[in-house]
């Protein structure tokens, strides 16, 4: 779970650099071919077959919407503003999913959860500070980025079992084509790239597919109980990335606000796990 994570937010570097010059729809088109072209591979290699029968499923064709919805708003979060803040909102998808849970799946949330998740949800408030003069509208992106993940994460419960990591990274990375063949319907701009943005796409999909392929392998191998927990790593990494790498200075609000996030999330993961084991 540490290395998909440390691959996410070196992912998401990569991408943030290749946006400052090429459209968003045209990076999300490039990587997302990039990975379906990994995996691919991979599952060639593993004498897998390409497309599984449950493909277009109700439960798939929900993921896939999501994925999309995903990415296209986590992509433009991370393009427009500090990468430490968006990623810090992204850590809110664990509260959404168990908020969702209780609409979608009739899962049952006690007091002391539903209040761990409202104290998650002010934390993403005091990051976005919506009113004040710290207000940045471009923030709201990353929120429809969590809902979107969260979504994915949802639909994945009722996904079948098996579909293999190679399958699943290739509809993934899919759906991140679809996402940006949809947003540069809109901007507009293609251009050629260049062998250095190339060399930034080559790294953002080594680094993806290392990310998803590892965050599999944790979540169908591992633990949930204890797994879970190291997905907050990311916003360690990019943190690190944000402030070495882009010049960023989180200010005290967003540290605040994704403390609350982070320790929200590791309560409602606790609670559950602690219900779940009776």
């Amino acid at each position: 779970m540490v290395l998909a994570m440390a691959g996410f937010a070196l992912e998401d570097t990569f991408i943030k650099k290749l946006t400052v010059s090429l459209p968003v729809g045209q990076v999300l088109i490039l990587f997302g071919l990039g990975g379906m072209l990994a995996f691919a591979l991979i599952g060639r290699a593993q004498g897998q077959t390409l497309r599984h029968p449950a493909a277009t499923s109700t439960p798939m064709l929900l993921r896939g919407v999501c994925e999309v919805t995903g990415r296209l708003g986590y992509t433009l979060a991370i393009a427009l503003t500090p990468l430490s803040s968006a990623s810090a909102i992204l850590q809110a998808t664990p509260l959404v999913v168990a908020a969702g849970a209780v609409v979608f799946f009739g899962e049952y949330v006690g007091p002391r959860r539903w209040l761990a998740i409202g104290a998650g949800f002010l934390g993403v408030l005091l990051i976005l500070r919506p009113g004040l003069d710290g207000f940045t509208p471009a923030s709201l992106f990353a929120v429809v980025g969590t809902l979107g993940f969260a979504g994915r994460d949802l639909a994945t419960r009722a996904a079948p079992v098996s579909m293999t990591n190679a399958q699943l990274g290739l509809y993934g990375f899919l759906m991140m084509v679809i996402a940006g063949i949809i947003a540069l319907a809109f901007s507009g701009g293609a251009a050629l790239p260049s062998l250095g943005q190339m060399g930034f796409l080559a790294l953002a999909v080594l680094f993806g597919v290392v990310g998803y392929n590892s965050l599999t392998r944790a979540m169908r191998s591992g633990d949930i109980a204890l797994v879970a927990p190291f997905r907050y790593t990311r916003l360690i990494f990019a943190m690190v990335i944000g402030m070495t790498v882009f010049a960023e200075r989180p200010d005290t609000l967003t540290l605040i606000g994704s403390a609350i996030i982070v320790v929200s999330g590791l309560y409602t993961l606790f609670r559950s796990h602690r219900r779940a084991s009776g």
